[in-house]
């Protein structure tokens, strides 16, 4: 039998019944206190006074007499939470009223979420998001799908459509884009897209329409479907500067059907160049069936891709993948020929070690041929994407990139081979025969001269003149045009007012210099003719600016040119615009949602592509 003397152990003590906290861990009662009334510090075996099991004296006292014990109960507890008060539980799980700013607030920020992203509208009925909501805002409850169908889009739409009528009205000049294309359905739409320079020199694109376009595609009906789109937008015809589209006949002659000024598709015309100068080559038929071969086999076979993978470390060569080519952008093809150049010698070590695919592997001559376009084609990979963004001025590059062609990138060099030089040919005189047209190269001259990065540099000589005197009138135009806005009759004088004033001294020189100036009626065309040659003279800012950039700091120093800025330098020089809207329109009418009605498809394209 234990010494009474002796100090208890902790199995001495008893831990308290039902307790689930971890203070009594370090608490207890004797063996022989049965009703459990007095509790004991199990470190220093003193007596704590405490209540019904409320656990707060226990805990000051491990602070105030253990402070390492009391650190580790509360490493071993964790920080609990206060208990709250009823008003506040019953808060935090009562929902929001339909009507308040909050609800409100997450179901249009969920609604964007939708419209922006292309998300289907059966994702606010899936479990996932459901429980993301939970997990965010407990008292906010999901609108059904189909609110957000009926109601949540539709409102969105008007509300994003309203704002862009605003915007467009005031609009002094504006460029448009145009195709046509068939969804997943084959049913045929037809986009138009609006691109203009705000007074603060910003360039602006905005989609106005993916509009359900079953007629036959004629040149007289799409001629009509573009002028009741640009009307019904409010959008006066007179004031659009140019219309790029495709060379597609029907598109070509709708143009001149509605007697609007086009330009020709930059990147198409260039894709036409390029068909036209590798077809009917035998050689260049031979060479590419030889690549198109070689990436099918290593797309199609796991095996094939490992071993080329081990041979790339091996010779440390890049471990890239093989590139297929879209017959839509000859921009695969070249990657396509560059890449098989690129890994000709890891493709020939992996086919030679079986005899079944040694026919695969490309002969000499093909290396060559492959060689000779890709030297050709290489130069010109980056143009077609330079030229086809919408956030930056690319018209202007157009005549600068045409002359770089036939002075630089496809001039004949005395190392090209016979088949490079033939290429080089037939894409340098297929460009410059569709060039030649008046109409294009008076728009590519006017919107040139207007960037501050080339002026008169690209410009022929015996046009400078011309060009010269052509910027002149207009400017003469946009004057009268607004003198004739500005222009307010004067108020009539009563007769109380007509008392003669008495002149000063310094009036009679006023008056003598005000009809001096009233004599000359070349005073504008002087003013007019000084700015032009001002601008003129000023140093042409660097290839990588932005012309923009250059006329809000000196729109008032040139404030008629910059008018004409405005004008000429929102022209996109290709139609990728309206194609994007096409790419877009795929990424929502999926496989999974081909039932979409054409009125829907056409809000949703245009809110993912409005909504900022």
């Amino acid at each position: 039998m234990r010494d009474e003397e002796d100090p208890p152990q902790k199995s001495d003590f008893v831990p308290k019944r039902k307790s689930k906290s971890s203070i009594w861990d370090y608490f207890g009662y004797k063996k022989e206190d049965v009703d459990q009334n007095e509790v004991l510090c199990m470190e220093c075996h003193k007596v704590v006074a405490t209540k019904h099991g409320n656990t707060t004296n226990l805990s000051d006292h491990l602070k105030r007499h253990h402070k390492a014990l009391y650190d580790e109960y509360k490493a071993k507890s964790g920080c609990q939470p206060k208990q709250t008060n009823i008003c506040d539980a019953f808060a935090s799980v009562t929902p929001y009223q339909k009507g308040s700013q909050r609800q409100k607030e997450i179901t249009d920020a969920i609604t964007f979420h939708i419209a922006k992203d292309m998300l289907p509208l059966n994702t606010v009925a899936k479990e996932g998001f459901k429980k993301m909501i939970r997990t965010l805002d407990r008292r906010y409850v999901i609108p059904s799908r189909t609110y957000f169908s009926q109601v949540a889009i539709k409102e969105l739409y008007e509300k994003c459509k309203s704002k862009i009528e605003a915007e467009l009205s005031h609009v002094e000049y504006y460029a448009t884009t145009t195709d046509l294309w068939s969804s997943r359905t084959t049913e045929p739409y037809m986009s138009l897209t609006v691109h203009f320079i705000t007074e603060d020199f910003e360039l602006k694109s905005r989609c106005l329409q993916t509009a359900f376009f079953p007629e036959s595609h004629t040149a007289e009906n799409i001629a009509e479907a573009l002028r009741e789109a640009v009307s019904a937008w409010g959008l006066d015809e007179t004031r659009q500067v140019c219309i790029t589209t495709d060379n597609a006949a029907n598109m070509v002659k709708a143009a001149d059907l509605n007697k609007w000024t086009r330009l020709q598709c930059f990147g198409h015309r260039l894709h036409l160049a390029i068909e036209n100068a590798v077809k009917k080559d035998g050689r260049i038929d031979r060479a590419i069936g030889v690549c198109k071969k070689l990436v099918s086999h290593f797309s199609h076979s796991w095996k094939a891709s490992d071993a080329l993978a081990k041979v790339q470390k091996e010779l440390s060569l890049p471990s890239h993948c093989l590139i297929s080519e879209c017959q839509t952008r000859w921009g695969s093809r070249q990657m396509m020929i560059s890449r098989i150049l690129e890994q000709q010698q890891a493709l020939t070590q992996v086919l030679s070690a079986d005899k079944k695919l040694r026919h695969l592997i490309p002969t000499w001559q093909d290396i060559d041929v492959l060689e000779s376009v890709s030297k050709s084609l290489g130069p010109m990979l980056d143009f077609t994407d330079a030229l086809s963004g919408d956030e930056y001025v690319s018209v202007s590059f157009v005549k600068p990139v045409l002359q770089l062609f036939n002075t630089s990138l496809l001039e004949m060099r005395e190392e090209d081979t016979d088949l490079t030089k033939n290429i080089k040919k037939k894409m340098l005189d297929y460009l410059n025969e569709k060039y030649e047209d008046d109409d294009t190269q008076k728009l590519l001259d006017m919107a040139s001269f207007l960037d501050p990065r080339f002026k008169m540099d690209f410009i022929s000589a015996d046009k400078k003149t011309q060009v010269k005197a052509t910027v002149a009138s207009q400017m003469m135009e946009c004057q009268k045009k607004s003198s004739c806005s500005t222009d307010v009759e004067p108020n009539v004088t009563s007769a109380t007012q007509a008392k003669k004033a008495k002149k000063s001294l310094g009036s009679f020189f006023k008056q003598r210099e005000t009809e001096a100036k009233g004599d000359s009626s070349l005073t504008l065309k002087d003013a007019l003719e000084a700015e032009l040659n001002t601008y003129l003279l000023t140093p042409p800012i660097d290839k990588e600016e932005d012309p923009l950039a250059w006329w809000k700091v000196h729109k008032l120093s040139f404030p008629h040119l910059a008018r004409l800025a405005r004008k000429y330098l929102c022209i996109p020089a290709t139609s990728s615009p309206s194609e994007r809207l096409f790419s877009t329109s795929g990424n929502i009418v999926t496989c999974q949602r081909t039932c979409l009605k054409p009125a829907k498809v056409d809000r949703l394209v245009f809110l993912a592509k409005n909504l900022e």
